[in-house]
This record gives C-alpha cells, structure tokens and sequence, in this order.
C-alpha cells in the first residue's frame, strides 16, 4: 500500500479541488440570473443558426480540414521519431541514421509550418465574408423595425450589436472553430499513439480525463455567465456614450460635465468588474488543466522510472527510457490542446454570448410588415381618406379617436391644435410608420394595409421640423443616392426652392462638405436642403411637420416663397403652429385630445369664432406685441 501513497495523494488533491468545484456549480446553478433581460438561448440553438452562415462555404472548410490533417501529423509523430532517437543514441550511434531522423523530423515540422499558413489565410478570408453578410443582415433587419421598436432600443446597443458582436462572430469562424476541431483531433491522435505505444501507461493518463472533463463543464458554466456579464457592461457604456456624446453641447451649457464624467466612470468599473470576474474565471481553470498536466507527467515518472529502474514489466508491458520520453512528450501534447482549448473555449463563449445579442435582436418580429397580398403603386393621384380612425402608442391610451377627413388630389391641408393633440401622428400613420388599431386609411381609394410599404413611401415626401443631415456633402445629402440625376437637375431643384441662395456663396457648391447631423449649416438651410431632397424625388404627396419652425424671418419668407411653389407639385399635409403660415391652405383641421373639434377654410374658421378664432387671435396679438 505504501508503493501506492504518492499516487493517493494525488488523487486526494485533485478530488477534493472537483468537490470545491461541484459545490460551486450547484450554487451558482440554484441562482436566478436577473443580468440580461433578453432571452437565454442554448449553445446548440447558437450553433444551428451560426452554421446557416458557414453552409454557403462548405468547400472551403473542407479544404481547411484537409490541410489540418497534414499539419497534425507533425504532433503524433514527432514523440516517436525522439523516442526512437533515443533507442539510436543508447545503441550503436550511426551518424547518418541521425540525419536521416533530423531529415525526417524537419520535413515534417516544415510541411505543418505551411499547412497552418495556408489554413490561417483561407479561414480569415472565410470570416470576413461570413462577417459582410452577418452584419448586412443585422442591419437590413433593423432597417425594417418599426418606429415604436426602434424608439425602444437605444441607438448606442444596435451599434455594438452590428460592430463589437459581429467581431466576437467572425473570430469564432476565423480560428475558434478549426482550432478546436484539430485540438480535439490531436488529442484522439495522441491517445491513439499512446494506445499502440504502452496500453498501461496509457490508461494512467486516462485516468485523468474525467476531471479534465468534469472542470470543462463547470467552467462553462461560469464562463458563459461572465461573458454576459462583459457584454452587458459594453453595451451599457456603448449607449450611454452615443447619447451623451450626441448631447455634449447641452452637457456644457448646463455645467454638467462632472456628473457625467461620474456617470461614464460609474459605468466604465462596472466594465472592469465585469472583466475582472471573467480574467479570475480562467485564471482557475487553466491551472487547474496545467496542475493534472503535471500530476499525469509525475505518475508517468514514477511509474515508468519505477518499472524501468528495477528491469521489470508495469501491467505487462515493457517500460525503457524510448517509452518514458515519448510518452512525455505526448502528455505535453496531450494537456497543451486542452489547455488551448480552455483558451479557445472562452472565445467561444464571448462568440455565444454576441450571437446571443444579435440574434434577440433579428427575431424581433417587424411590427409594421408588407399583407401577403400588398400591391405595387407605381403613381399615386394624392387622395387621402382617414375613416374612424384611432390609434394609441400604449395600450388604451387614444392618442386619436375616431378621427375622419377627406384630402382631395392637389389639395393642401394643415393640421393644427395643442401639443399632444395628434398632429404629427397623423403624418406617421399615413406613411404607415405605426398601424392603427382601429378604422381605416386610404390612399386613391385603397388600404394603406394593401399597398407595399417601400411602394407607399415612395410616392410621400417628408419635410420634418429637424432636419437629418448625413456626413458627406450637400449632393450626396439631396440625392440620397438616387442615381441618374445631373448637377444641373440638382440646382434646378435647389433655385425652385430658394436654396440655391446660400449654396452659390458656398466655395464649393454641391461638394462643400456635410459635418455630422449639418452642423455646419444653419436650421433655415439644413430645411431649404430637405425642401430641395423632396423636391428632387419628386413625390406626390408632401409632408410638412413644423418646417418653418425655429427659423429666422429672412429664412422663413424663403421657405414660404418656396412652400407657395411646392404646392403645385401635389398634395401637401402641413402641420405648423404659426396661423399665419397655413392661411391659404384649402382646409384646416382643428385638434383637440386627439378629436377633430373644427375644421375650415382660415375665413370660413375664423366666422365661426370658435377655437380657432381664439387661437388666431392671441397668435396675432402676440406677434403685433413683438413688433412693438
């Protein structure tokens, strides 16, 4: 019993580390983890969805595979060509037998050499068109959310979801995937060798694998909880970035740079405590791998120097020094693999916990989609009928009741009324940027329901109180990249709604460049370059949200030379709270809580003296008390 003891103590340590290790993953199984709000998918349901992206390059892995076999022939036989090296030297020593092993030994290691290079530059090019075609699809999807889904998902988290995670993706397929493939490979191998080479001592090492196994599961257990918690953490400070970053300017004129600064770094050690619980993780498992990696070598040691030693047989089979140092080298390459995959493993798991993200996000189903039977419009008359209709963005909160009017093609009518009253959801439900709950809306007669929305939108221009400008230059901002269209369409476009006025003092015309969001441009000129953007697609009805808003006088008598000229365009839907603005309109439609109270010519209002008439009277009078 005595011969034994070394070896029990051992297993001691090592079964009382599996014990401390179970009981951790019982604990931490019996939490509730309230970390992420999305939904927890299963490594296999992963694996299935992130496999329809390899499909289309399944000659290509073959290939890999193929390679990789050639480059893992280096592992399972270099051990054999030192030990029997080692047979050579305590024998009669022949020089160019050494050569020829030398020979043999580098041949080897040279075509492995060439087959990983190969295999790494086929994989990266691999990744990089799964990568294109991943974060296109992202990025078509959330292209066809709808508004009220897109108005739930902060700006800063569908970046990281389309540029961090979808990186995390791509090295899952650029490396993780084959490396794990030939680890797990060269440990079959390995065994194999082991195997042929000394069953006896084999099946020691053997012995091993079930803890190796055992600390691989429970380590993923608590990997893949700590790459929730970094990914969480990310996006967190991703979010918060993109919206302060977007706001800085009001952040200095509030003087509130300090609290935001507490704020970002509140987020940034919720990041590093994040990442700390995920270094502390892995750094348990691998010394865990590297500690059997030694307990294997000193059994071998002490087993095979024992039987070697004494000149006599371990479990009936001859042990010599060519065995002891083969099998030395192949432990090494037994445990290196398992510990590449420990490293390859948390990969993985940051590679899940992304596709994890980024799949919650594709299934979201679009809540405004095309009807199965939908139609094409290829021109559109301008007529728009709402019937009954009501609508609310939370549930039982009417933001419209059953509101109903007729717009005649050609006709221009305004929507007015108290903040909240429904003016600018009107606009939204026409181009079907939210469905409605109740009744009906037509376009020349037909279910907006029925019509395809890209078709809808195409025939509707929208000119909104805050005009998005794209960084690039004020040609690209007006075509939209709308092809086929000359420089001179451009500016004829521009002098039809007056912006040319501003554009010709500019030294570089169309081309003067675009600074995020216009900045570089005034309110008044970025509105006369959406005027100049609708203008150019010509479309047959016009939307007009609040577009003399915020302006200047000498801008705003622009912007209504123009709005008289874009009237005989189409049919326009204005919303303005200045009465003075819409007096020609051919009818004006009065809000109030969501119900149509009036509705009139601006003379045929003003008889009435009813709401409107009040409301136009304090406008008047107010703007006679600013004059003075």
């Amino acid at each position: 019993m005595r011969e034994f003891l070394p070896v029990l103590i051992v297993g001691a340590i090592i079964g009382a580390f599996s014990l401390v290790f179970i009981m951790a993953y019982i604990a931490i199984s019996k939490q509730k983890d309230d970390s992420d709000s999305d939904r927890h998918m299963k490594d296999i349901e992963l694996v299935k969805r992130l496999i329809h992206y390899a499909t289309p390059h399944w000659k290509s892995f073959i290939l890999v595979f193929v390679i990789m076999i050639f480059s893992i022939v280096y592992d399972i036989v270099s051990p054999l060509l030192i030990g029997n090296l080692q047979k050579l030297v305590k024998g009669e020593f022949e020089l160019p037998q050494l050569y020829t092993y030398v020979g043999v030994y580098a041949s080897i290691l040279v075509v492995s050499m060439i087959c990983t290079y190969f295999q790494a530059i086929i994989l990266q090019r691999i990744g990089q068109k799964i990568l294109s075609k991943l974060r296109m699809d992202i990025f078509t999807h959330i292209e066809s959310l709808s508004h009220e889904q897109l108005n739930n998902i902060p700006v800063g988290k569908l970046v990281t979801r389309v540029t961090n995670d979808t990186n995390a993706i791509s090295m899952m397929f650029t490396n993780v995937l084959v490396t794990m493939v030939k680890n797990s490979m060269v440990i079959v191998g390995v065994m194999g060798a082991m195997l042929m080479l000394n069953y006896a001592l084999a099946l020691m090492v053997f012995c091993f694998v079930p803890f190796v196994v055992l600390f691989t599961v429970i380590f993923r257990k608590f990997s893949r909880k700590v790459h929730r918690e970094v990914t969480n953490a990310r996006t967190d400070i991703n979010t918060y970035l993109s919206e302060n970053l977007s706001g800085i300017k009001i952040t200095q004129i509030f003087n509130r740079e300090e609290q935001k600064m507490n704020e970002f770094l509140e987020r940034s050690k919720k990041l590093q405590k994040a990442k700390q619980h995920r270094i502390f993780v892995f750094g348990i498992f691998r010394p865990m791998v590297y500690m059997l990696n030694i307990s294997t070598v000193m059994c071998l040691f002490y087993f095979g120097a024992k039987g070697y030693l004494n000149g006599t047989v371990f479990m009936g089979q001859v042990i010599d020094s060519a065995v002891i140092v083969s099998f030395y080298m192949y432990i090494s390459k037994f445990f290196n693999p398992i510990q590449t995959l420990a490293e390859q493993f948390d990969t993985l798991q940051s590679s899940f916990a992304s596709a994890e993200k980024i799949f919650t996000i594709m299934d979201m189903v679009p809540e405004v989609v095309d009807e199965p039977d939908a139609i094409e419009l290829e021109e559109i008359r301008g007529e728009i009928e709402f019937k009954d209709v009501w609508f609310a963005y939370k549930e039982d909160e009417w933001v419209l009741k059953g509101v109903s009017f007729h717009v005649e093609p050609k006709q221009t009518v305004a929507f007015v009324g108290s903040t909240g009253s429904g003016k600018t959801t009107i606009l939204s439900l026409i181009v079907r940027n939210y469905d409605i709950q109740k009744g009906q809306i037509l376009i020349d007669g037909i279910d907006i329901k029925k019509i395809k929305i890209s078709s809808l939108r195409k025939h509707f221009g929208q000119m909104l109180q805050d005009v998005f400008l794209f960084s690039g230059d004020i040609r690209s901002n007006i075509l939209l990249r709308k092809e086929g269209v000359s420089d001179e369409e451009v500016m004829e476009a521009c002098r039809y709604v007056n912006a040319d006025s501003f554009i010709n003092k500019l030294e570089a015309g169309l081309d003067e460049v675009v600074q995020e969001r216009g900045n570089n441009f005034s309110a008044g000129q970025r509105q006369l370059l959406s005027f100049a953007r609708t203008i150019i697609h010509k479309p047959a009805v016009m939307i007009l949200d609040e577009a003399t808003a915020n302006i200047d006088t000498e801008t705003e008598l622009l912007i209504q030379d123009s709005l008289e000229k874009m009237k005989n365009i189409g049919t326009m839907l204005v919303v303005a709270h200045r009465l003075s603005t819409i007096q020609h309109s051919d009818n004006i439609i009065l809000l109030s809580k969501g119900e149509i109270v009036e509705q009139g010519t601006h003379q045929e209002l003003l008889h009435l003296k009813g709401k409107y008439y009040h409301l136009y009277t304090l406008q008047f009078s107010k703007e006679a008390l600013q004059k003075k």
